[in-house]
């Protein structure tokens, strides 16, 4: 076993929210001091995109080739910024978009490529929805469901809402 790194390929799933920027700065962090290649991937929940059309609050109901073209232009986009931001200067990034349900894409993934740890962003106590009461959230979806560690990072403010004393 020659392995000279803890981790060979690190997963970072972002959905370009604040909480998935801190993971990417914190997966970018250990991917550099263990000498980790990246995968960061991006999921189009295509669900968001059915309920907007069936509310009619889509551009076009009919229209949901041009409604993927535009998502995926956005993701792209997203992607490229965070790749060329300076958090993952000096880390061997590579790229991914697919398209369906986030926890589910993230989890086939990281058991059809060789992750060893992912390393998501989860709004924690924060995310009080009906929704996360009886499905959970995507985060604990995932640890569930990869089969490898998985890393949760929280926001920062969060941590210190929760724990002032941790701040002084």
């Amino acid at each position: 076993m020659g392995e000279t790194t803890l981790f060979n390929q690190i997963l970072l799933p972002v959905d370009f929210s604040p909480c998935s920027n801190e993971a990417f700065r914190i997966g970018c962090r250990l991917a550099r001091m263990s000498g980790s290649a990246v995968v960061v991937l991006h999921v189009i929940d295509m669900s968001i995109v059915a309920t907007l059309q069936r509310l009619g609050l889509s551009a076009v109901p009919s229209d949901g080739a041009a409604q993927r073209r535009r998502l995926r232009h956005h993701a792209r986009s997203n992607l490229r910024r965070l790749l060329e931001s300076g958090e993952a200067k000096g880390v061997n990034c590579a790229r991914l978009i697919l398209e369906g349900a986030p926890f589910m894409e993230i989890a086939k993934v990281a058991r059809t490529q060789p992750i060893d740890l992912i390393v998501m962003g989860t709004y924690g106590v924060r995310a009080g929805s009906v929704d996360k009461l009886f499905f959970g959230s995507t985060a604990e979806k995932v640890v569930r469901t990869a089969g490898c560690p998985v890393l949760t990072v929280p926001l920062p403010a969060l941590l210190n809402v929760l724990s002032p004393e941790k701040g002084k």
